[in-house]
């Protein structure tokens, strides 16, 4: 079918709205209508060049939408099935999934090469181009064809605009503090970084039980914003954080520190073991260049204080087990997700709305697809 989507042609540029034609699902993939998409800004990392992948590429691994058609051998999932993407999907096969470490499941390696899991070939093309979409999703268009390993079905009383950011935002952050960090009661806990991904680790660590929590971010909005959503503490950077940790912790600081910025830089690591507890833990969920390997950090005090750093990918967590636990969080009310939407875009103005993400004005942007894009 043809439909449109906003491609990537060449790095340091904008998205572009184009024509594209989508296969149809083959054995093993199913063919969903999006409804909603966030924009993360790990899709922004794609113009940049930090984040390798084929050009042209179709952006977007959060989104939300309706099957509508279903290939052979899928279980499961039927057409009108509301359903979340994954942007990790896991086999259950590989060495890694039968570790229970799901979010790190082999087909990882494949996920920014463009080529369709089910059988090798390309789903996307815009004109005689093979395109790449994000993580085999692209939920930049109305319409995607994925494996259904990538699919979580999910109530349709579900609104898209917030399912759509469970598939990333949510997961990755809430997962960091609960999972990764594994948060206990009556810890201190330092979030670095509160757009969409530290928004959901500030609300993992006071569902956790964390006696302080901490925000810091350079934009005010997002301070401000931290505060609704359960930080007891905000300041605009983590040297400015220093002397009033001491103060708050009697000289003990964070126990927990999760950096979830939007481009993470090498020195941020010393800067944020600084913020951390003798034996405490400092996880690392924003994304750096990759082809950036210089890191800052002291081995002295490293060693001598007996910290640990961790990376996180999708929280540590199985989507397929995670998404439906999130979901029944938010359900419940006990998730703010909602939110955590500060704008919506139509898919012809995701430009503006990577500007107003990087201008610090949206937690998380959103775009929404009506009947004018199918």
């Amino acid at each position: 079918m043809k439909t449109k989507g906003a491609l990537l042609w060449e790095l340091n540029s904008d998205f572009s709205i184009d024509e594209i034609e989508l296969g149809d699902p083959v054995d093993d993939e199913v063919q969903i209508q999006l409804h909603a998409a966030g924009m993360c800004h790990s899709d922004y990392h794609l113009t940049t060049g930090a984040t390798p992948i084929g050009l042209p590429a179709l952006g977007g691994h959060e989104g939300a939408g309706v099957i509508t058609k279903v290939g052979k051998n899928v279980t499961g999932l039927a057409e009108g099935d509301h359903a979340i993407l994954a942007f990790i999907p896991a086999c259950g096969q590989c060495p890694p999934c039968l570790k229970g470490f799901r979010s790190l499941c082999d087909r990882g390696a494949v996920l920014l090469g463009g080529k369709a899991i089910a059988d090798g070939t390309c789903r996307v093309r815009a004109g005689t181009h093979d395109v790449s979409p994000m993580n085999l999703l692209g939920t930049f268009a109305p319409y995607m064809t994925v494996h259904k390993d990538s699919v979580v079905k999910i109530d349709p009383d579900i609104p898209f605009e917030s399912a759509a950011i469970m598939g990333c935002a949510v997961p990755t952050g809430f997962g960091s503090a609960t999972n990764v960090a594994n948060v206990q009661p009556g810890e201190t806990v330092a979030i670095i970084g509160v757009g969409g991904i530290g928004m959901s680790a500030l609300q993992g660590a006071v569902l956790s039980g964390a006696k302080h929590v901490i925000a810091i971010d350079p934009v005010e909005f997002k301070r401000e914003q931290a505060i609704k959503f359960g930080a007891t503490h905000v300041y605009p950077t983590m040297a400015e954080a220093i002397a009033p940790m001491i103060d708050l912790t009697y000289g003990l600081m964070a126990d927990k520190t999760i950096i979830a910025v939007g481009e993470m830089r090498g020195e941020m690591i010393e800067e944020a073991m600084t913020l951390t507890a003798k034996t405490g833990t400092c996880v690392v969920t924003g994304m750096g260049a990759m082809s950036d390997v210089d890191v800052k950090l002291n081995l002295f005090l490293f060693t001598m204080l007996q910290k640990t750093l961790k990376g996180n990918i999708f929280g540590g967590g199985n989507s397929h087990v995670e998404t439906p636990r999130l979901v029944g969080l938010y359900k419940s009310g006990l998730l703010k997700v909602d939110e955590m939407v500060t704008s919506t875009y139509r898919l012809e103005d995701i430009n503006q709305g990577y500007q107003h993400m990087l201008d610090g004005k949206n937690i998380r942007g959103v775009i929404k697809y009506t009947e004018a894009d199918w």
